[in-house]
């Protein structure tokens, strides 16, 4: 699934800090804006994936699954 997020960054002496405001706990860090968006987008992946495998947990079997694209 591909969507589109802010990402923020600040500086903190050699390292750029970036979180996304979106998905709350999304953070990355890097030596480089460039490494820090990578890292945030690892972040972004991994949390939005988990709350997805979070969300089917428990699902009745008869229960119907489909797919929605936003955007």
């Amino acid at each position: 699934m591909s969507n589109t997020y802010t990402a923020i960054f600040e500086r903190g002496g050699e390292w750029y800090i970036a979180y996304c405001p979106e998905v709350p706990g999304a953070n990355g860090q890097g030596h480089t804006k460039e490494e820090a968006r990578k890292s945030l987008a690892s972040a972004i992946e991994l949390i939005l994936q988990d709350r997805r495998e979070d969300a089917l947990r428990g699902l009745r079997v008869d229960a119907e699954r489909e797919m929605v694209t936003v955007g």
